[in-house]
């Protein structure tokens, strides 16, 4: 994907080192990252260009938009990803003009009044760093509840190791107080530093703040003013103490540290396993649904006191918590199925998984069941699809994130897939498929050389069809055709018990592997049929995709062990098929699914 970061401050912020941090790791999944922001002081990946979005005027605003346009049409900018106010308001216009969505990250607290509330510009989906924002933003502005959702702010856990016993085992008592000096949060340090700097049993250093204001001059003698610094992972494992919020508190739990968690809003005291869901829900004392600040501070110096006794083995288990909170992977995979969702709705379009079973003669060789189409209508089918430009894709141009490639300007995308592997897949759709350059996934079974679960079907029993033979998949595999798991026998997997349904999917792939010398990369599961235990075996097998019929998100990537298809039928005439190719004919049928559903219920 080609996504815009759009970010606004005149120093460091706990905003820029989120879009910092995420631009670099969707880079690393094959993203192409742009990043916009009146300055920008972290490290990065990402292509940077300087728009001042502090810049208030209409003037102003009016160039932000032209210059947010010009960046959206020369990088093909598929999504925006704002991080404050103020770039949300100009990009929200021009993600309006160019018919791209938005996506913000709200990190604190919004001002409610009028105009706010009339131009709430959160974009097409907000993420909010902790709970009290979101319930704040749903309350006070109104959003839709189904708009936003809670993401933590993202970390690389595996880079904040534990103090060293070195580290712990020092002497020296120091307390570091980490965060700007300006603001509400420079107002929450004077305060803390008037109540510390009178004892002398421990050092105080404050790290943060480009310049130190006047006022904090009376504090020189017993404060240490660090100033912006890189290795802040490296002070805060040095530290006996850390005061701080939302990151600054993370990180400092990662390291093993105590936490004296104050922010802007709420006071929350040394985090303990106990105290943690509040704190998350505040975002460590940044964010509270009060209008008013929620400070104690008599309970500094006993909280103090408290955290140089944090029993070691809460430590570790609150460090588990945090992990899993703040995984930085679960969070940035989040994120990207948020961005393709909105992509995918904005356009009302999603590359299309068509799904095959028999291409046959003419009539006489239909069968019993109607899941097949004639040489004459698939021949059809594909020259509409040469004639219109579509490039057929398999499972493994999709590896390594690839899929999300499918966004890019002029790619028109198709996966055709067949399933069963029947001989006249070799015979009649081979060659057509050659015919017009064209690749496809036929699902295989290897267990059995006909149709056995059909023909011995009881209740609408088919005649015997073969499959194709070990000779003719390995000449299909030569050109370009791609195989996938179908199990050994064709059960329905959900109905069959663990044992038996394990060995179909996991010595199926085996037995196909060794037949074709390649590994299989995905599965289909025979009539549509899973559920989670099989969808977890699928993946324990090796798989990296799985397709179902009928059952599945719009969005190709929500699931990738849920891949929605679209069956082509012998009713479908070319019009049906040009309607089921469009990219847009989900979107109808899930509609009708949902309409159904609700008379029924």
């Amino acid at each position: 994907m080609n996504i815009l970061m759009a970010l606004s401050q005149l120093e460091v912020t706990g905003a820029e080192v989120y879009g910092t941090v995420l631009s670099n790791e969707l880079i690393k999944r094959g993203n192409n990252v742009y990043i916009v922001s009146d300055t920008l002081t972290k490290p990065t990946n990402a292509q940077y260009q300087k728009i001042e979005f502090n810049r208030r005027k209409l003037s102003d605003r009016i160039n932000q938009v032209k210059a947010l346009l010009k960046i959206i049409k020369e990088k093909d900018i598929e999504v925006v990803h704002a991080h404050s106010r103020a770039s949300s308001w100009s990009c929200s216009i021009a993600c309006k003009i160019a018919k791209i969505p938005l996506i913000t990250t709200i990190h604190g607290r919004q001002p409610v009044h009028l105009s706010r509330k009339l131009v709430k510009a959160f974009g097409d989906y907000s993420l909010s760093v902790c709970e009290n924002i979101r319930d704040h933003i749903v309350n006070d502005l109104n959003v839709n509840p189904k708009n936003i959702t809670v993401l933590r702010n993202m970390i690389n856990t595996n880079e904040y190791q534990k103090q060293s016993s070195e580290q712990k085992g020092k002497s020296e008592k120091v307390i570091s107080i980490i965060g700007r000096l300006s603001g509400p949060k420079g107002d929450v340090t004077y305060n803390l530093l008037d109540i510390l700097h009178k004892r002398k049993d421990f050092k105080i250093q404050v790290i943060g703040g480009k310049d130190v204001p006047q006022r904090f001059k009376k504090f020189n003698g017993n404060v240490e003013f660090l100033g912006y610094v890189n290795n802040v992972s490296e002070k805060i494992k040095e530290s006996s103490i850390v005061i701080g919020a939302g990151r600054v508190a993370v990180e400092a739990i990662l390291s093993e540290v105590p936490v004296l968690a104050i922010g802007e809003a709420e006071f929350i005291g040394i985090v303990t396993k106990e105290r943690l869901s509040t704190a998350l829900k505040s975002n460590f004392g940044d964010i509270s649904l009060n209008t008013t600040p929620l400070f104690r501070w008599t309970d500094v110096i006993p909280e103090i006191d408290k955290g140089f006794n944090v029993n070691k083995v809460d430590l570790t288990i609150l460090r588990e918590k945090v992990m899993k909170e703040f995984s930085l992977d679960d969070i940035v995979l989040k994120i990207e199925n948020i961005y393709q969702q909105e992509i995918i709705k904005k356009r009302k379009y999603e590359m299309p998984v068509i799904m095959y079973h028999r291409v046959i003669k003419d009539e006489s060789e239909k069968g019993v069941h109607g899941t097949y189409v004639t040489i004459k209508q698939f021949e059809e089918q594909m020259k509409y699809l040469k004639m219109k430009g579509y490039e057929t894709i398999t499972f493994k141009d999709m590896l390594k994130n690839k899929y999300k490639d499918r966004f890019h300007k002029n790619k028109k995308w198709i996966m055709l897939t067949f399933d069963d592997g029947y001989k006249d897949n070799y015979e009649n759709a081979f060659p057509i498929l050659k015919k017009y350059g064209f690749k496809s996934i036929i699902y295989i079974l290897d267990g059995i050389k006909y149709n056995k679960w059909d023909v011995d079907d009881k209740n609408n029993p088919e005649k015997e069809l073969p499959l194709m033979s070990t000779e003719e998949l390995l000449e299909m595999k030569e050109y370009g055709i791609e195989f996938g798991g179908h199990t050994s026998t064709h059960p329905k997997l959900t109905q069959i018990g663990n044992e038996k349904m394990r060995k179909e999917i996991i010595d199926s792939k085996n037995n196909i592997e060794k037949m074709i010398g390649e590994n299989l990369l995905s599965f289909a599961y025979p009539y549509g049929d899973l559920n989670e235990e099989v969808k977890n075996t699928v993946k324990e097998a090796g798989y990296e995709f799985a397709v179902s019929t009928d059952s599945g998100d719009i969005n190709f990537s929500e699931d990738l062990f849920q891949i929605r298809r679209i069956g082509i039928f012998p009713t479908n005439n070319i019009f049906n098929f040009k309607r089921k190719v469009s990219g847009k004919y989900n979107f109808i049928k899930i509609k009708r699914e949902e309409k159904s559903y609700k008379k029924s219920n």
